[in-house]
């Protein structure tokens, strides 16, 4: 009989690293996003600033670049179908979840679920992940108009943030759930604020403190934006960060092995690989 080595071990699923197709396309479509939030900051007083106008150009451009940073982390990373189809089931919930709050206070769980995946799936998927789960959710409550391609953006970056945090292969346990709920507390308020700039470039009847005065030096007019922000958003985005907290401590630790034991089944990043003794 041939004598048996010592029991092989397989190597844990870990979050997908970014290659360099990745990164490519995140820099392009994100570079994008940035320039649709933030123009009118730099457009003068006779500019039309009405994102009902920009809007469906933004959306036509964020569509390929969603399926362009999807290819780019499969050929990055060499991920089968069944990748591809978890994050279709994931981008589900996540749609199926935001409903449950109606936004009632800022009370939102679709955050939380959001924060973990993007920790196990890694910024590119976790981007594609955000940016599909607001679009799929914006069909389910009827919720599209001129600001859906700006929650796609601003929810894919939230997503992708939870991807870069630092130890995705060694940080586990406590560490790693109170690391996340912080991110998730200043990521709602982040979201939020991002969503702001949005809207509040073209809201007329407001009073001249917290109103956009276009053409005016950009530190003036983001001055009155972050009281714009503290006047009308401030509780809603509270609310936001308490619920991803607490759901994230409860019942993160359950939900981060469960989408761990999930990305292994489904072959992400990379192939089960097996150790010898003599290391070959």
């Amino acid at each position: 009989m041939t004598p048996q080595g010592p029991p092989t071990k397989p190597v844990s699923a870990r979050p997908l690293r970014l290659g360099p197709r990745s990164v490519a396309a995140l820099v392009l479509v994100s570079g994008i996003g940035v320039i649709a939030f933030g123009w009118p900051l730099l457009a003068d007083a006779d500019s039309g600033l009405a994102h009902s106008a920009d809007a469906p150009w933004l959306f036509a451009a964020l569509l390929p670049l969603l399926v362009a940073v999807v290819v780019a982390t499969v050929a990055d990373t060499g991920m089968d179908a069944k990748a591809v189809a978890m994050l279709g089931v994931l981008a589900a919930v996540g749609a199926a979840l935001r409903p449950l709050g109606a936004g009632t206070a800022g009370l939102e769980p679709m955050f939380f679920l959001m924060v973990l995946s993007g920790r196990v799936l890694g910024p590119g998927f976790g981007f594609v992940l955000g940016a599909v789960t607001m679009f799929a959710s914006a069909l389910l409550t009827g919720g599209v108009g001129p600001w859906m391609p700006f929650q796609m953006l601003a929810m894919g970056w939230f997503t992708m943030g939870a991807g870069l945090l630092p130890g995705p292969d060694r940080l586990r346990g406590r560490a790693e759930l109170l690391m996340l709920a912080l991110y998730g507390a200043v990521a709602a308020f982040a979201y939020g604020t991002v969503m702001n700039l949005q809207g509040w470039t073209y809201i007329g009847g407001l009073s001249s403190g917290v109103s956009f005065h276009p053409g005016d030096p950009v530190h003036e007019n983001l001055v009155r934006f972050l009281a714009y922000c503290t006047a009308t958003s401030l509780g809603w985005d509270l609310g936001r960060a308490v619920l991803t907290v607490v759901l994230t401590l409860t019942v993160g630790s359950t939900l981060l092995k469960a989408l761990r034991r999930a990305t292994r089944r489904a072959s992400f990043e990379a192939q089960v690989t097996f150790e010898t003794p003599d290391g070959r």
